[in-house]
């Protein structure tokens, strides 16, 4: 643990804070005065210091449990040759931007309805990937070429959808970067602004060393859209509100209690400025989803009390995105376990389980939560954890 975290360029303290004990805890685990610890706190160290095989921790090569990274999607293979091969010569004539626009729409509002929506996406991919590049190398003028190039980067910003949480972190990030590079080539201030909302994302999930990377990149971009605001269109209002939100969301994680929750109040404010009925395709950003941004940021604080009174304040019915309301699920869920209600923990899993099952699958704080159930004194709980844990691949049936 203490490699780990040194590695990681973490303080005692820090980490202390992340898995909700005491610096000298750590320090008294790290120095052998403490037996090992059990399962549902390796759990939370394994989080904090984003390992992905408990072997990492526990020294022995027949633990490997991939709790963060999900299992490879059986189309991650395919995404991935379409991403890294290059259109040096392109052997068909490129389709319009209409028709681009058109697919484009077609597999957003299939990944937010679908309960399989990685299949779904999957599939589409590969050929959107290699049609919007053949778009950029064949546009005749500069008008056509960076329309082309804000279209190839909401396909790479699709394509992080697809590869978040699974095994291939190099490939996410080299869609990341694509994805940026062709926003900025477009001149597009929502492309930009979806391009670098990503990009912070992939910064921040990549551990406390990197939130100043993430902070920079949110608020470079907050400064760059500000002026436009005053009469933006809404997809450019929604964008900066999501980015709003990050700078909050990076504030709690790192438990700065003030600045997260004034960067939700900001959010909010930008998503009243929306119509009633908008929602953001690619953020889901929109008036009804600050609610569940309300949980994220408690449960991010650590804070188990004001993280179930957020949750029982927030409509999961009023986020239409079947993947995004099975998150705020699983948020909820996080929120119940550190209030120390595993049963409606469990039952809340269960709902973001029937939302969309590939969310539950791939997310790291949803499995952490059924195998620590698992382990719980209470035979009903420990039973409905482990029928869960089968459901999702966990345990063998």
């Amino acid at each position: 643990m203490q490699i780990l975290r040194q590695r990681r360029g973490m303080t005692r303290t820090v980490l202390a804070g992340l898995i909700g004990m005491s610096e000298s805890w750590v320090k008294r685990v790290e120095n052998g005065q403490l037996k090992t610890p059990g399962l549902d706190m390796v759990l939370r160290v394994a989080e904090a210091l984003r390992v992905r095989e408990l072997a990492e921790l526990t020294g022995s090569g027949s633990v490997r449990v991939g709790l963060f990274a999900g299992p490879g999607h059986r189309l991650l293979p395919a995404v991935a040759s379409a991403v890294n091969q290059f259109p040096f010569e392109a052997d068909r004539a490129a389709p319009s931007a209409a028709h681009l626009r058109s697919r484009l729409a077609h597999a957003w509002s299939a990944r937010h309805s679908a309960p399989h929506h990685r299949d779904v996406i999957g599939g589409l991919l590969p050929d959107l990937i290699r049609d919007a590049r053949i778009a950029v190398r064949q546009a005749d003028s500069a008008a056509e070429r960076r329309t082309a190039q804000s279209l190839l980067s909401e396909v790479y910003s699709l394509s992080q959808f697809f590869i978040a949480y699974q095994p291939d972190a190099a490939l996410l990030w080299r869609v990341a970067e694509r994805s940026m590079v062709a926003a900025q080539e477009s001149e597009d201030p929502h492309a930009i602004g979806v391009a670098a909302w990503l990009t912070g994302q992939a910064y921040r999930d990549a551990g406390p060393r990197h939130y100043d990377a993430a902070d920079e990149i949110n608020q470079a971009t907050l400064r760059f859209l500000g002026p436009l605001l005053a009469e933006a269109a809404d997809d450019v209002l929604a964008i900066a509100g999501a980015l709003q939100f990050e700078v909050g969301y990076t504030a709690a994680r790192r438990g700065d209690t003030g600045t997260a929750w004034r960067y939700w109040d900001i959010a909010r404010e930008m998503a009243e400025r929306l119509p009633a009925e908008y929602f953001h395709p690619v953020t889901s950003f929109s008036r009804g989803i600050m609610g569940a941004h309300a949980v994220t940021v408690a449960v991010e604080l650590h804070s188990g009390t004001e993280s179930v009174r957020q949750a029982e304040r927030a409509e999961a019915g009023v986020i239409p995105s079947r993947p995004r309301r099975a998150r705020h699920r699983i948020e909820q869920a996080r929120g119940y376990q550190l209030d120390r209600q595993g049963d409606v923990a469990l039952a809340t899993l269960a709902q973001a389980y029937e939302a969309a099952p590939e969310t539950v699958r791939y997310n790291g704080y949803a499995k952490r939560i059924v195998l620590e159930e698992t382990e719980s004194k209470v035979p009903s709980r420990r039973h409905r954890a482990s029928e869960l844990a089968q459901k999702i691949g966990l345990l063998a049936a």
